[in-house]
């Protein structure tokens, strides 16, 4: 701890003799300043020991003193040091009674002891403090460290618990607490998760303190040991969004040796919960040699690079996920079918007040933010997962029905839900994913696939997330919605709804009724309400504005998508 002024008084070579204040001798020093000045105040931070002669002051003078001695107390003045054997040959009643007065410890100083002694001694004092806590934080560093070591981020928040006597805490990315010390210290690491999220919505490095308390009226601890404490928290990782927090409830503020263990924590910690910049783009590479590899139909090979790193996950039923932007992805559409515009679904994504968290955190890049969700999922569900970013596309492989397509699922229906109302979002901020059917390593290829039609369907249907299992619940002719099918039905059907204009029959009801009824003369004459002959000689009628033969399958496909198309857009 600092010195004080008691130790002072102790100070054997010192000879200080105490005069007034003698109940505050605790009181910490900052530092020792001499000054003459009859105002130093304006030359004080608090916490010094002023140390004087009274060349120029009338220590006599019991109103000057009063106004002297009430200055330094309002400056914040540690002690006043008065030597005596210069000016005044003992220490005088106006500046004693003065300094009892406001409770100003005076202490005494021989004419043997100068005041550079003092100075040093206060100086050697802090120095020796300092040296201490510096000590303090590299054996405590070192125990982290072995803690950390041993077990894992549980033992290095026991240790520094211990440390800095109080509680830790450490929050994933996601906000949620992962683990406590002591083990009361759960009840209150989840009172401040707001606070946690708030933390992580601020670019990283970020800190920031809040007060304990249990602010329910019941006073004392609550139970859970915390009380009144004071609590620090800290962001961890060095990307540009925090992958964890570190929380770090203290009594009273944290001195220097304190500091430092928590400086040590949060480096450890960052360790263990980021892996270095280095290691995970080599992960990634393998990764992507992987995928490769289970795309060309070669598994074993897939599994001899991936060794161990990716578990079991590539034995397992698995699901594909296919993710990019709604830009790049309308892009890469129209690059398909020749230039031609994609359907949007009535304009841009818009984002709602309530749900634009969702846009501002991931700071515009969905896919980005996806790929950290599912890192999340796995690193807390302890799944093994595959993540290779692959242009403006993320190609993700997840365990079927794990912790990852779940949280791939609920970050599509957050970011739906902000693209649903409220200000225009632009492209960049819209998302699409697709998500295979479980497949296994020898149906790689098309697993990835299914995961590109469904996200194709997505980007169609204007929606976020697509699988490709609820393709075939539902009906095709939505997947017709597009300006190039629309188009293609209009140019067929144009002769028909133009010749039915002019009042010469009604062709294309006719030709939807024979359809239906899949060329079954009686039952489609009897739907119109007209004699089978009738609807023969329209059946030729079609045949010949048409130019086609409908004994052909494949004209009658044709036809009755075109029929349905047009149905859909009327």
């Amino acid at each position: 701890m600092p010195p004080t002024l008691a130790s002072l008084v102790h100070h054997s070579a010192l000879k200080l003799t105490v005069r007034a204040g003698g109940e505050r001798l605790d009181t910490p020093v900052r530092w020792v300043h001499a000054s003459e000045l009859t105002d130093p105040v304006p030359y004080m931070e608090g916490g010094e020991l002023l140390l004087i002669t009274a060349l120029k002051l009338d220590a006599e003078d019991a109103d000057a003193m009063r106004r002297y001695v009430k200055r330094l107390v309002g400056a914040g003045v540690a002690g006043l040091g008065f030597a005596v054997g210069v000016h005044y040959e003992e220490t005088p009643k106006a500046l004693v009674d003065a300094a009892e007065g406001e409770g100003l410890p005076l202490l005494e100083v021989p004419r043997r002891t100068p005041f550079l002694a003092i100075s040093k001694a206060v100086s050697a004092a802090i120095a020796a403090d300092q040296y201490r806590a510096v000590t303090a934080g590299f054996a405590a560093q070192r125990e982290l460290t072995k803690q950390a070591l041993s077990d894992g981020p549980e033992g290095l928040l026991t240790a520094l618990a211990s440390q800095v006597d109080g509680w830790a805490a450490l929050y994933d990315a996601s906000g949620a607490v992962v683990a406590t010390a002591p083990e009361w210290a759960g009840r209150r690491a989840a009172r401040i998760t707001g606070d946690v999220e708030r933390l992580r919505e601020r670019a990283a490095p970020a800190s920031s303190v809040v007060g304990g308390g249990t602010g329910d009226g019941e006073g004392g601890d609550g139970g859970d040991g915390s009380g009144e404490d004071r609590v620090e928290l800290h962001s961890l990782g060095t990307g540009r969004r925090a992958r964890a927090a570190l929380a770090v409830g203290t009594a009273a503020a944290l001195g220097t040796a304190e500091r430092y263990a928590v400086h040590s924590a949060i480096a450890l910690l960052t360790l263990t919960t980021e892996r270095s910049r280095s290691l995970y783009a080599a992960e990634q590479r393998i990764g992507a040699a992987v995928l490769r590899m289970l795309l060309a139909g070669q598994p074993d090979h897939a599994r001899g690079v991936a060794g161990d790193l990716y578990g079991g996950l590539l034995d397992a039923p698995y699901r594909m996920i296919l993710a990019e932007a709604a830009s790049a992805s309308a892009g890469r559409a129209r690059a398909r079918a020749g230039g031609a515009d994609a359907d949007t679904d009535g304009g841009g994504a818009t984002v709602s007040a309530e749900a634009a968290a969702v846009l501002a955190e991931a700071g515009g890049d969905l896919v980005g933010g996806l790929g950290e969700v599912v890192e999340s999922a796995a690193a807390r569900s302890g799944e093994a997962v595959l993540v290779v970013p692959d242009g403006e596309r993320l190609v993700v492989l997840a365990a079927d029905r794990g912790a990852v397509v779940a949280a791939c699922a609920q970050y599509a229906e957050a970011v739906g839900a902000a693209q649903g109302g409220g200000e225009q979002a632009g492209d960049e901020d819209e998302l699409v994913v697709g998500i295979s059917a479980p497949a296994g390593p020898i149906a790689a290829g098309a697993a990835y696939k299914q995961a590109e039609q469904a996200l194709s369907v997505a980007r169609r249907r204007g929606r976020v997330l697509v699988e490709h299992e609820d393709l075939a619940a539902g009906s095709v002719v939505p997947l017709l919605a597009d300006d190039a099918v629309r188009a293609f039905a209009d140019g067929l059907l144009r002769p028909l709804y133009e010749h039915d204009a002019t009042g010469r029959g009604d062709l294309v009801a006719s030709l939807r009724a024979w359809l239906s009824r899949h060329g079954q003369w009686d039952a489609a004459a009897a739907d119109l309400g007209v004699h089978r002959h009738t609807l023969r000689y329209r059946m030729r009628r079609v045949e010949e504005i048409l130019g086609r033969s409908l004994d052909d399958p494949d004209v009658r496909m044709e036809l009755w998508l075109a029929l349905k198309t047009t149905a859909s857009a009327e």
